[in-house]
């Protein structure tokens, strides 16, 4: 994650412009014997694609400073662009909590109903009452996940040298990588042997990079946090001339994934932190502004907090993953 992140969290307005009340329409399972295996599904699948009356949403979001940060905003436009029956107003990307409170306040003012339902995205609000429905990127699991697969190939190597470039420290997310690939890394017996933090940037991961190789001879593997200062950090190993070791980044940019699908650096995986987030913000609001329910569950209703997947990307199933790719 980026530099918004150290200033608040994102949110999803989402408002309804004449909207008519629209019951919950049932889907049934049933065995054939009697009424009682009937189970309320909300409405189905088919129903959720179905064109309904205009939603009006309004997205306050980062300022684009990052590829993963224009994604999420891109990705929001791209998920509105989809839907006929989705107004998308856009206010400008900014890093100021201050500034994106009054953008939320102009939404609320611009024609919009009260009893708005609030959509967060990436970072949860304080109060857990602030929004109806948060969605997540999983940063404990990132760090679960990047060092299971640290362990898959290197557990049988208890001596093994494990280096970690990690973002910004003071911040939670970081913290809570730092934590999962941790806790991984005990499970077979490895540990961070080296550790430096960088800034999210691609100078910052350069400097990071120097900085860890320089001071450690001999590395078996790296986990770098983030893909937009992996750039920096790949540039930093190819100076050092160093290739004894192998790589693993976060997010999943396509330079990432364009680097190991080539298989010809030392970067090897790296772990999604979806940049689809904000995409998925809009889909969710349309259906509440609309009286819908995820079609695919059995619980009549969205979820109010929904953490998303973080899976490892490899030359073995780079192809499933690269259309949701970010460009550094």
């Amino acid at each position: 994650m980026r530099s918004l992140r150290k200033a608040g969290a994102r949110t999803l307005v989402a408002g309804v412009v004449a909207l008519t009340a629209i019951g919950l329409l049932a889907g049934c399972t049933n065995n054939g014997n009697d009424s009682e295996n009937v189970v309320d599904q909300g409405t189905t699948t088919e129903e959720n694609q179905a064109g309904g009356d205009t939603v009006t949403i309004g997205f306050s979001g980062p300022a684009a400073d990052h590829g993963w940060l224009g994604a999420i905003n891109s990705g929001a436009q791209a998920a509105a662009d989809s839907f006929d029956d989705v107004e998308l107003k856009m206010a400008e990307g900014t890093n100021d909590a201050n500034a994106q409170i009054a953008a939320v306040e102009t939404f609320i003012n611009d024609k919009v109903d009260a009893g708005i339902p609030v959509i967060n995205v990436d970072r949860e609000f304080s109060s857990p009452f602030a929004a109806r429905t948060t969605i997540l990127g999983d940063n404990y699991g990132m760090g679960v996940s990047a060092g299971t697969y640290i362990c898959d190939q290197l557990g049988d190597k208890p001596d093994a040298i494990v280096a970690e470039i990690a973002g910004i420290d003071s911040l939670p997310l970081t913290q809570d990588r730092s934590k999962g690939f941790a806790d991984a890394l005990k499970d077979c017996g490895l540990k961070v042997n080296a550790r430096v933090a960088a800034d999210f940037t691609v100078q910052g991961g350069e400097a990071a990079a120097s900085q860890l190789l320089s001071a450690n001879p001999k590395i078996d593997a790296i986990w770098n946090h983030d893909d937009d200062q992996g750039v920096g950090v790949l540039a930093a190993i190819d100076a050092a001339g160093r290739n004894e070791f192998f790589m693993m980044g976060g997010a999943g940019s396509k330079n990432a994934m364009d680097a190991i699908k080539a298989d010809d650096s030392v970067l090897k995986a790296t772990v999604i932190y979806p940049s689809t987030q904000a995409a998925d913000g809009i889909a969710l609001a349309r259906l509440i502004a609309q009286s819908k329910t995820l079609g695919d569950i059995i619980t009549p209703s969205i979820p109010n907090r929904i953490v998303l997947d973080a899976p490892v990307v490899t030359k073995e199933n780079v192809d499933q993953y690269y259309d949701l790719a970010f460009a550094s």
